[in-house]
């Protein structure tokens, strides 16, 4: 099987690890990662990195993500998603008016503070989370920077909203925002601003840096391009996936950086910026870090030819 990211639409109700296993059966192949990971109840973009492309995994981690969220005015929960207990009795939210949603995303769109959720996986001394919070321990987070630059207010069926039971109220947000931004905290962060609680009930990735649902796949789609033999069409080449800028190489400088030497700079870069290194026909090489004070292409992670 040759290289390259696969983007998968994964179903609600499983996990991006059962999602990994059914690509690694398809292709016939243990390299495959992933990148992004989505909870279970949550649908749409994931990326898997198929053989040498599981080596920009980090890379691919760092790009903008989008989604589509549905957020659940009037009952706050201790997960922050329709997954967790509720922190208290719902609360009437059907006073809550367009405007007042509109007024309060205002105050999340560009950079903001989030504070991890307890139910994450993220490390604080070594330990996730997630795994406290399921001893009913709660710790101290330090808030992080994240940016969401785009954050609109989307129609249900022609309204902003649509009223449940016990006086809840559904809209949809569409969210355009950094790697590392918990869409579950702005939920609950907007019902806190809006005096009702709220939770995600609903979330949806459309997009992974310049990989969206338009080229996505289903599991069992794969599966049936890998049992007649054409998987390999759905590949997405390494170079492609990445949103980095691209410089070309020449076959002299591919063999150089190949062997983990560094490129001049090109006249151009910025301390710490990432750039992709291609041969002429697009292939990739190597990506790599401007190093400013000594005007170099570093390589970060090289390519080298598939062995065997």
């Amino acid at each position: 099987m040759d290289d390259g990211i696969l983007v998968i639409d994964k179903p609600g109700g499983v996990t991006s690890h059962d999602v990994v296993a059914r690509v690694r059966r398809a292709l016939g192949t243990r390299r495959v990662g992933h990148t992004g990971t989505l909870d279970p109840f949550a649908t749409g973009v994931l990326l898997a990195c198929v053989n040498r492309a599981t080596r920009l995994a980090q890379f691919l981690t760092g790009e903008e993500k989008e989604y589509l969220a549905r957020v659940r005015l009037g009952m706050a929960t201790e997960t922050g998603d329709l997954t967790g207990a509720p922190l208290g009795p719902a609360v009437d939210a059907r006073g809550v008016s367009a405007g007042a949603v509109a007024e309060a995303l205002a105050r999340f769109r560009g950079r903001t503070l989030q504070v991890p959720p307890m139910y994450s996986a993220k490390k604080v001394g070594g330990v996730r989370l997630y795994e406290l919070a399921r001893r009913g321990e709660e710790i101290e987070r330090q808030p992080i920077t994240v940016e969401i630059r785009e954050l609109e207010l989307q129609a249900l069926e022609g309204e902003p909203f649509h009223d449940g039971d016990g006086g809840c109220r559904d809209f949809d947000l569409r969210v355009v925002c950094s790697a590392g931004t918990y869409v579950r905290t702005l939920a609950d962060d907007l019902g806190r601003a809006l005096g009702v609680g709220a939770h995600l009930a609903a979330l949806r990735r459309t997009r992974i840096g310049g990989c969206d649902l338009g080229r996505a796949l289903r599991p069992e789609q794969l599966e049936e391009l890998a049992a007649a033999g054409s998987a390999r069409g759905a590949l997405i080449p390494m170079a492609e996936a990445l949103s980095l800028p691209a410089i070309e190489l020449s076959e002299e400088e591919a063999r150089s950086i190949s062997h983990g030497r560094a490129l001049d700079s090109r006249g151009w870069g910025e301390g710490g910026q990432l750039a992709k290194l291609c041969r002429a026909g697009g292939e990739l090489v190597a990506v790599a870090g401007y190093d400013a004070e000594a005007r170099l292409w570093r390589p970060r992670v090289v390519l080298g030819a598939e062995k065997g």
